[in-house]
């Protein structure tokens, strides 16, 4: 199913791809083939779309921004992918990552550098930053990513577009490259609220080929527009402000009683979760602006969100030790030039293969989960998930619709405490990027659906805010979203052209 490109397009997108460098793969003329599933022609049929290349489509590569799966080509296709090209929707490449979905910036990539549409000299935010880019730059009008602690709704955030988060479980996971099966989930960026209900709504539905799919329970929300508000119109949006997160923080450190090593890490996170002013007057924007549109505010804490980020790092180094095990340069993947044995081989293998950063995580999932290790970190850090998505529930009411809806029917905070970051000396730290994760990782340890959408623009960079909802109440965050879109419609960078309606 090749795809014909508008007039003027291919020169827009070589200007484009070489300012940013969104796509490691593009290849609209590719015909891909089409699965057994068959859907009726929808909102996607006949556009255009990208795909994070640490999720297959037959016929293209699947590196996950790795050098040691740079020459692999994927064998089959991801139901989600299947699902859009049996409504009529044409996969047209493949975008950067960080590798294997691990980072905040796109910088982890071993493939190419991607840079954000706005400001060449910043991140695109990650480490969906390839598919987040080429959206705001209008290279398509959506594109698939996965998040696994964020890695969706801060690059939107970063760049200007739309991102969804869904619940977990319900977009089939087969045909993505696993990382931290627990949490990771295929999300969508898109250029309009609009578009992305027209992709949720193809993708989402239990699929036999992933045992942890399965379609929304009886009671939850519909996704047609205005469908799932109380009273069908505006409802109560729980606002967990930077206050309550602070207050979070401190009573972590208050309660430690750890070394200094622990209270200087803490009081490093708690300066990382500080929203920079401009951050801060895009976030006031946002409660104003659904104010004004009629929703109820009100403000909430979450007692166990102190400790969200090392509990989601616990928990997804240990996942991934365990997933990239299989990446062995035996069966597939890049081989040294010589080995004497198969260790030697192997070692030689992910030592030229994998980054710093993927090599760190495998490190700290191995040590977390050794033997006499696992009860003080990981069993505790699962344990503590659970508290999270209790505190979550108090909020919204329970995943499976068997008890009354909760007093907010979403809860608005914010996606990252920067706007996108330069390369320079002022840029965070790595250390500094994992403690940013509290705004995002919640939602992953809860299963939650989320939603990142531009709130303003401050100082020439896109502002992005959050909602967090219910379980499959993906439709209530659309319609909310969706309000507010209508009221202040999306940004996009100097030299954007829209080639789809």
């Amino acid at each position: 199913m090749p795809y014909t490109l508008p007039q003027g397009f291919e020169s827009y997108f070589r200007e484009w791809e070489n300012r940013i460098g969104a796509f490691i793969e593009f290849d609209p003329a590719k015909d891909t083939p089409v699965s057994s599933i068959k859907d009726a022609v929808s909102g996607v049929s006949g556009l255009p779309f990208a795909v994070k290349d640490n999720i297959s489509v037959q016929g293209f590569g699947v590196s996950c921004g790795s050098k040691l799966l740079a020459n692999v080509r994927a064998p089959y296709t991801a139901t989600a992918v299947s699902k859009l090209l049996a409504s009529g929707a044409i996969p047209v490449g493949k975008t950067n990552l960080d590798e294997f979905g691990m980072g905040s910036s796109t910088d982890n990539s071993g493939i190419k550098k991607t840079n954000n549409p706005w400001d060449v000299s910043r991140v695109p935010g990650g480490s969906s930053g390839g598919s987040a880019a080429a959206v705001a730059a209008g290279l398509a009008p959506f594109a698939l990513g996965s998040d696994t602690g964020g890695s969706v709704r801060q690059p939107a955030a970063f760049c200007g577009v739309a991102g969804l988060k869904p619940t977990y479980g319900a977009v089939s996971r087969f045909g993505l490259v696993a990382y931290a099966s627990s949490l990771e989930v295929i999300g969508i960026l898109s250029d309009t609220i609009s578009r992305c209900r027209d992709v949720f709504s193809i993708i989402k539905g239990a699929d036999p080929l992933d045992e942890t799919s399965h379609n929304a329970p009886k009671g939850a929300p519909g996704l047609d527009a205005r469908n799932g508000i109380k009273g069908g119109g505006k409802g109560v949006i729980g606002v967990l402000s930077p206050e309550a997160v602070a207050k979070a923080i401190s009573a972590a450190g208050d309660s430690t009683g750890g070394s200094a090593g622990e209270a200087e890490s803490l009081k490093i996170a708690a300066q990382a979760a500080e929203l920079e002013p401009e951050v801060r007057k895009g976030f006031e924007a946002a409660k104003k602006n659904l104010s004004d549109l009629g929703y109820t505010l009100k403000d909430v804490e979450l007692p166990s969100l102190k400790y969200g980020v090392p509990a989601y790092y616990t928990i997804a180094t240990a996942e991934a030790s365990a997933n990239l095990a299989r990446f062995d340069s035996i069966r597939y993947g890049k081989r040294p030039d010589w080995a004497e044995n198969p260790d030697d081989l192997i070692d030689k293998a992910r030592e030229a293969g994998f980054g710093a950063e993927v090599k760190l995580r495998i490190l700290l999932g191995t040590f977390v989960l050794r033997s006499g290790f696992q009860d003080r970190y990981y069993l505790r850090a699962q344990k503590i998930r659970a508290g999270i998505r209790l505190n979550f529930e108090a909020l919204l009411g329970d995943s499976d619709y068997n008890g009354p809806a909760g007093a907010c029917d979403a809860i608005l905070l914010p996606v990252f405490p920067t706007r996108a970051f330069d390369r320079g000396p002022s840029s965070l730290s790595p250390f500094a990027q994992k403690a940013a994760d509290l705004y995002t990782c919640c939602a992953n340890l809860a299963g939650l659906p989320a939603l990142s959408f531009p709130a303003s623009v401050e100082g020439g960079l896109p502002v992005g805010v959050q909602l967090i909802g219910r379980a499959f109440a993906e439709g209530t965050l659309l319609n909310i979203a969706e309000d507010y879109e209508g009221a202040c419609p999306f940004p996009h960078p100097a030299g954007y052209r829209a080639f789809w309606k």
